[in-house]
């Protein structure tokens, strides 16, 4: 049986959002100060114990969220034809901090945004 460590982040960041063909109230812009939870799953540890340094890992996710904090995120490019969704914003980020953060011995395993502490979505890939 092989070893598995999951470390996790989580941060904020603020930013409005409308959902285009929405029936509802979130057809408006809005906004929330969305919870981030980035997962990254390693499976070795080193020297001193450590699979992936926290800073490590807090540092890709800062250099990702200074590109939505404080946006309109209906003005960004990358949502300039979906709607910025949790499910969509998990699956932009997952798929930006994958290209800073796997490695030979780290991978970012899954990203959940959440618009409220109750409510959000998981985004992670598997080879099917």
């Amino acid at each position: 049986m092989s070893s598995v460590f999951e470390i996790y982040v989580q941060t904020h960041f603020s930013a409005a959002h409308a959902l285009n063909g929405y029936p509802g109230d979130c057809a408006r812009v809005h906004g929330h100060n969305w919870i981030i939870d980035v997962f990254v799953r390693c499976r070795k540890l080193d020297d001193i114990g450590i699979g992936i340094d926290f800073r490590d890992i807090k540092k890709s996710v800062k250099n990702v969220l200074k590109g939505l904090d404080h946006f309109n995120l209906n003005d960004l490019p990358v949502f300039q034809d979906m709607n910025p969704t949790s499910e969509n914003i998990a699956r932009f980020l997952y798929r930006e901090l994958s290209l800073q953060l796997n490695s030979d011995t780290a991978t970012v395993s899954k990203v959940k945004v959440s618009e409220t502490p109750g409510a959000g979505a998981f985004y992670w890939e598997e080879d099917i």
